[in-house]
């Protein structure tokens, strides 16, 4: 059991170095010439333009869903009327970031894991090397700064999609008052709770970026090895996401106070 326990804490703690000197060799490249603006705008097409269909029916549902939920619970206390409070505070503090995260850890984290990866196995990273190219330069950077720049955006577009959903939900399906649910929805969420979600939308799409970069650079084994690493950037992503965001909650709280 020793020996299993040391094991797995090396194991751990090389991996955690591994994406630590990722992750400051990415933000010390970002920030130096040349700037391939093409290869950047190339990503962002695919985490963000290609993201909405999936931020839309995310937002949109779970809106719909807190509200009715919250109606059956609240209609018993005849406390129905601060439902739009309810369901705006929970979408831009929690719901919001948190949902469009593991949503493009699936789907974009996957993608970048999967393209990365596939360059490693057929050592197209290696060709890369040879012409005197950093990899971390060509493949890296422009991943990881258009999932920084894009899930703040995205979480936006499902916080207001997820608003407008619970506006639906509660004022034409469950029959409260329009008046009411505007004034209390807008009364109750005050801009810096927009701003702790985008704060963990930031924090988020740095762990996506590169977690699905990291995991892409270290495939092996062929195809096979490409789709254990894929699957293992979607889990390691979804469960950073959730510890990050406990610990960033608790942060925010502490400096709000």
């Amino acid at each position: 059991m020793l020996q299993i326990l040391g094991r797995r804490t090396v194991s751990a703690l090389t991996y955690l170095g591994e994406i630590s000197i990722l992750f400051a060799q990415t933000l010390s490249l970002a920030l130096r010439p040349p700037w391939r603006g093409k290869n950047l705008l190339s990503e962002m097409v695919n985490v963000g333009l290609l993201s909405l269909p999936v931020v839309i029916i995310t937002g949109a549902f779970t809106g719909m869903v807190l509200a009715l939920q919250s109606y059956y619970v609240l209609h018993k206390m005849t406390l129905e009327t601060v439902i739009g409070g309810l369901v705006n505070l929970s979408l831009a503090k929690e719901l919001g970031p948190v949902l469009t995260a593991l949503m493009l850890a699936g789907r974009v984290g996957a993608a970048i894991t999967a393209q990365v990866g596939t360059m490693k196995v057929t050592e197209q990273i290696d060709a890369l090397q040879s012409l005197a190219v950093n990899p971390v330069k060509y493949l890296v950077v422009p991943r990881f700064l258009a999932c920084l720049i894009l899930l703040p955006i995205l979480t936006i577009y499902t916080v207001f999609i997820g608003m407008l959903g619970g506006y639906i939900a509660s004022v034409k399906m469950m029959g409260i008052n329009a008046t009411f649910y505007l004034s209390i929805a807008l009364e109750r969420v005050a801009p810096h709770d927009i701003l702790n979600g985008l704060i963990k939308a930031l924090f988020f799409g740095m762990i996506i970026g590169i977690i699905a970069c990291h995991k892409g650079l270290t495939a092996r084994g062929g195809a096979e090895g490409v789709g254990r690493a894929t699957t293992g950037s979607v889990v390691t992503s979804c469960i950073l996401i959730l510890i990050a965001n406990f610990f960033i909650t608790i942060a925010l709280e502490i400096v709000n106070l």
